[in-house]
């Protein structure tokens, strides 16, 4: 027991690798009868494994009798909101959509499995072929989970606690945000807030960093309003009226990083008879059914769920076939101009 009477910490495969000078797959060869390592390798491994008290995640142990023709996905953002299908965003849904049929396109099947960190998560799937995980966040614990397993896994967008983690794909982040800065800038604004999420994921660190970067180079004022995702068009309209009514000078353009904040923003700036765009700009760092058919519609990144959804299913795929080709693979995204922003 720890000084605080905890458990001590479970070794994990990573831990007999560093102790054994060998990699994490040839630890999961050697103990699996798998693999080319000679046979003085295979028995140091083992040695260490047992001196450590290592016993195999079930997560690997559901990979020993073979591929199952299964890949999982768990999209982390979801597992913070607490909803599968929240109100307005249809993100997901096309993104799953894409990375299913791509996954069907080479013969396998894709679940779709909440945070895999959850005790009630079924057994079945800690058994799949591979897993990409949709925005970890800092240090992400299902991203531990299945990198100390060697379960194969790719993630959309980068942990921000794992610089050595390549294997992902998504946007850049901080040159999109700049992207919808200048365009803020080219239609008259000169004070832009940002309204950041508060999931500590790559999406809204890159973003806030570029943010407050752009606007020191440019001598703009920041001021930057952290909602939590799951709070939705409330979250917005809380904001808005932080903003709009504060004591501090009225912003004359914002940034959110969701389309339901946006959402939000836009409504309660019509409540209060601010004047869109004339009197204020607004943008969202992603598309949504709420900026689309907002009035006037809010200008959005689109950040291409579909792209995203085959381009992490083929890195997984091919990584399943021993592909070491260095990621990560960055994707374009299409800045959706509307009439929040002016003329469209």
């Amino acid at each position: 027991m720890s000084e605080q009477g905890s458990p001590p910490a479970r070794p994990t495969i990573r831990d007999v690798a560093r102790e054994a000078g060998v990699s994490v797959t040839t630890v999961s060869h050697a103990l699996n009868g798998k693999g080319t390592a000679s046979e003085a390798t295979r028995q140091r491994v083992l040695a260490v494994a047992d001196r450590l008290a290592y016993r195999a995640h079930p997560m690997a142990r559901g990979l020993r009798q073979g591929r199952t023709g299964v890949l999982g996905l768990d999209m982390r953002p979801l597992d913070a909101i607490g909803s599968y299908l929240p109100e307005g965003v249809d993100y997901f849904m096309r993104f799953a959509g894409a990375a299913a049929v791509t996954a069907l396109d080479h013969g396998l099947g894709l679940m779709l499995v909440p945070d895999l960190t959850r005790s009630d998560i079924p057994q079945y799937a800690h058994g799949v072929d591979g897993y990409v995980v949709g925005d970890p966040v800092r240090n992400d614990p299902v991203l531990t989970r299945l990198l100390d397993a060697a379960i194969p896994v790719v993630t959309v967008g980068r942990d921000p606690g794992r610089p050595k983690f390549t294997d992902w794909v998504g946007p850049d982040d901080a040159y999109e945000t700049e992207r919808v800065l200048e365009l803020l800038r080219s239609r008259g604004a000169e004070n832009i807030a940002l309204l950041a999420g508060t999931d500590d994921n790559a999406w809204n660190v890159d973003s806030e960093k570029a943010y407050r970067s752009w606007a020191r180079r440019g001598g703009m004022p920041t001021r930057v309003l952290h909602i939590p995702e799951a709070a939705g068009e409330d979250g917005g309209r809380d904001a808005a009226r932080r903003l709009l009514r504060g004591k501090q000078p009225r912003p004359d353009a914002i940034y959110c990083q969701t389309g339901r904040h946006a959402a939000g923003v836009l409504a309660e700036a019509r409540r209060l008879g601010v004047s869109v765009p004339h009197d204020l700009l607004i943008a969202a760092g992603s598309d949504a059914q709420q900026t689309r058919l907002a009035v006037p519609g809010i200008t959005a990144l689109d950040l291409g769920p579909e792209d995203s959804g085959r381009a992490a299913v083929e890195l997984l795929i091919a990584r399943l076939a021993g592909d070491t080709t260095p990621g990560p693979i960055i994707l374009p995204t299409e800045l959706r101009i509307r009439a929040s922003t002016g003329d469209a």
